[in-house]
């Protein structure tokens, strides 16, 4: 029973980390040409090209209809409709009227607008048609359905509850009343406007959430992630209780540019847990260190979580304003933990790491030392130069991958085979970053994806009902 339970939490815990593991042969390959699409449509929208070749422009509502239909389109080619079961035809047929119900607000956009939100409503065989009615809801549907596949029930209750209050609201309580909308003005607003589905969130996450998620994603593919890791080691491994605070530094230095636990947990926690249970850590402690450094993450700058942009739209500050204001807060956090990681190693007794299992620190930062460079455009780009969130990581994007090739090229002796590394780590990055937004990577199930964290490095798997 231990070992089946043991199974399933790993399978769980593979699962929300790679959506796409159970992808294989040609269906594997439109999933990724597609997110590569999405990628490079998202890199063109951030970059100054379609204003210097007056080519390419997006207005904002038909941008948001592209960005979400790619996502629509992913989501159902990647989660069935049943966890374990493999994709139909049905989920085929599915992606693609999604994709084309948003589609439909890029190619007629002008007419939306000029209609001032009048739905179209045609005369087909002598019968009245409400095309833009079907439209709507056959799109609203279609995406409460993703979201129960990619991220879960409970999110899809709660805007069913809010889109049954905007119909029946005439018989909600007095305090929260109100008139009602019709199904024609409660599908209008909520798919052909700017302020529902396509509102500040999803705008948000054109301008800004893709690119610092897909930032995040090459920097990783590059080697970032296991740098820093190193680097930590390499800093404070001697000193008492060593892997712990290279745990917290790790996750700290992780979290810069990844601003995500999930993410933050995988690349440091899958060294560090058994690292700290190696040197008298228990493994519950252990567990507890790398998921509480790792949460922290998500608000560490200049890479910060969904949340982040979110607030500066909402509350129309700049991201340099949010910036600004959770450095300290994060700082003092990892301090606290730094602190309370150091107390526990002198309860326990715990000593540094041996010398031999310690790499040294110059070569390290040195070896790595390319990788900063990126994340010193992006800060210089916020907060001297004062760019945009967009503009800001676009570049720093573009400069990480050149520096990606340099190095790339400079390690390999051969120039061919250096430039074939590089092309497939940058490939493996752009599809990634895309892989990423569906997935849930960041946003919606790392709290429930530290539990299963958690359990799996329980004491010999020991479950009971208690648990």
């Amino acid at each position: 029973m231990n070992q089946n339970i043991q199974s399933k939490i790993k399978d769980k815990i593979q699962e929300d980390i790679s959506p796409t593991r159970n992808l294989s042969g040609i269906h594997l390959k439109i999933v990724f040409g597609i997110a590569i699409l999405w990628t490079f449509f998202q890199l063109w929208y951030a970059s100054p090209f379609p204003f210097w070749f007056n080519f390419g422009m997006f207005k904002g509502l038909p941008a948001r209809a592209i960005h979400l239909g790619f996502a629509l389109t992913l989501a159902f080619l990647i989660f069935p409709a049943v966890r374990g079961k493999k994709i139909s035809a049905i989920d085929i047929i599915i992606s693609i009227t999604g994709a084309l119900s948003c589609l439909y607000i890029y190619f007629f956009y002008d007419d939306l607008v000029n209609r001032g939100g009048i739905l179209l409503v045609k005369e087909i065989f002598g019968f009245k048609v409400p095309v833009e009615l079907i439209i709507g809801a056959i799109g609203i549907l279609i995406l409460l359905e993703a979201t129960r596949r990619a991220i879960g029930l409970p999110l899809v209750i709660i805007a069913v509850c809010f889109l049954l209050f905007s119909y029946f609201g005439k018989y909600a309580p007095d305090i929260i009343s109100h008139g009602g909308l019709s199904v024609k003005r409660l599908v209008g607003f909520q798919w052909f406007d700017q302020e529902a589905i396509f509102g500040i969130p999803i705008g948000v996450s054109v301008d800004f959430i893709f690119l610092f998620v897909l930032f995040g994603a090459l920097l990783e593919t590059a080697g970032g992630g296991k740098y820093f890791l190193d680097l930590a080691f390499a800093m404070v491994g001697k000193m008492r209780g060593g892997p712990a605070k290279a745990a917290i530094l790790g996750s700290g230095m992780t979290g810069m540019i990844s601003g995500s636990s999930i993410a933050n947990t995988v690349t440091t926690g899958t060294f560090t847990i058994p690292i700290m249970k190696k040197t008298g850590f228990s493994q519950e402690k252990a567990g507890a260190i790398e998921v509480s450094s790792s949460v922290n993450g998500q608000i560490m700058p200049p890479v910060m979580g969904a949340a982040a942009f979110v607030m500066a739209s909402f509350i129309g500050v700049t991201y340099f304003e949010v910036v600004k204001h959770a450095f300290l807060p994060a700082i003092i956090s990892y301090i606290a933990l730094f602190y309370i990681s150091h107390l526990e190693a002198l309860k326990l007794g715990l000593k540094g790491m041996d010398d031999a299992d310690v790499p040294h620190l110059k070569k390290t930062f040195l070896s790595g030392l390319h990788f900063l460079i990126p994340i010193f455009v992006l800060i210089f780009l916020l907060v001297y130069m004062r760019y945009t969130a967009g503009f800001s990581i676009f570049y720093a994007t573009l400069s990480l991958i050149l520096v990606n090739l340099v190095s790339r090229i400079i390690k390999n002796p051969d120039f061919k085979t250096g430039l074939i590394d590089w092309y497939n780590q940058t490939i493996v990055g752009l599809q990634k970053g895309a892989i990423n937004m569906v997935g849930g990577r960041d946003r919606n199930r790392y709290s429930r994806y530290n539990c299963w964290c958690s359990w799996i490095y329980r004491s010999k798997y020991k479950f009971n009902h208690s648990d």
